[in-house]
């Protein structure tokens, strides 16, 4: 029997990082759900579709082919055979993915895709549903989050670091608007399971996240 472990949590909470982590730790696969999402947003945006074009997007979809691959134990996204794991991190990506993936016919294209992963392997997988949707019978359940002021900061370094140009308050507004956009969707909104471990990292170190999480598993 397989062992999945579900982190779910707002925009910039830290879950991929963590859920990479943990996953190398006890040699899981982790399934970056969110990297599936922006590849299906980064289709939409190279064709110049609409989030609110829903009729569109379903046909878009009978053309986008999503796979997971690993190499050297490192996730990599390929939209119809490309490799767009480096393009689909950026804000403009990352915002198309809040509006599209809360689109019913975009969920259920990979739905199927993340439970057969999450059969077939133990897996570590993180988004905004997995726990309350995805994988609702997951022997660990997370929802990972920090204050709105900590996760600005955390991806204001970030984008510092790579060089990108970036104002704090504007990356703030931004998160407050992906928050509500998740939390307030009709298609599986962003919320907290029932059995799920609350952990906010606010003032937690990433190392001190991961051991945590790798206790409640053992």
């Amino acid at each position: 029997m397989t062992y999945n472990i579900a982190i779910d949590g707002p925009a910039g909470a830290g879950k991929s990082t963590i859920a990479k982590r943990v996953s190398g730790e006890l040699s899981f696969i982790y399934v970056d759900t969110g990297a599936m999402y922006r590849s299906i947003a980064l289709y939409l945006l190279r064709k110049d579709i609409s989030a609110t074009d829903v009729e569109t997007v379903k046909v878009a979809l009978e053309d986008i082919e999503i796979a997971i691959q690993y190499v050297n134990g490192e996730q990599h996204v390929l939209l119809n055979g490309e490799d767009v794991s480096g393009q689909i991190r950026t804000e403009e990506v990352g915002n198309m993915a809040s509006k599209s993936s809360a689109l019913p016919c975009v969920r259920a294209k990979l739905l199927e895709l993340q439970k057969k992963l999450a059969r077939e392997h133990d897996v570590v997988m993180d988004g905004r549903d997995i726990g309350t949707n995805i994988l609702p019978d997951a022997q660990l359940k997370i929802y990972l989050t920090a204050s709105v002021d900590t996760r600005a900061s955390r991806r204001y370094k970030e984008l510092i670091e790579k060089g990108t140009d970036c104002d704090l308050e504007a990356i703030k507004k931004d998160i407050e608007q992906r928050d509500y956009q998740d939390m307030h969707r009709e298609t599986a909104p962003l919320m907290q399971a029932k059995d799920a471990v609350y952990l906010d990292s606010s003032d937690m170190t990433i190392d001190q996240v991961v051991e945590k999480i790798k206790s409640l598993a053992k």
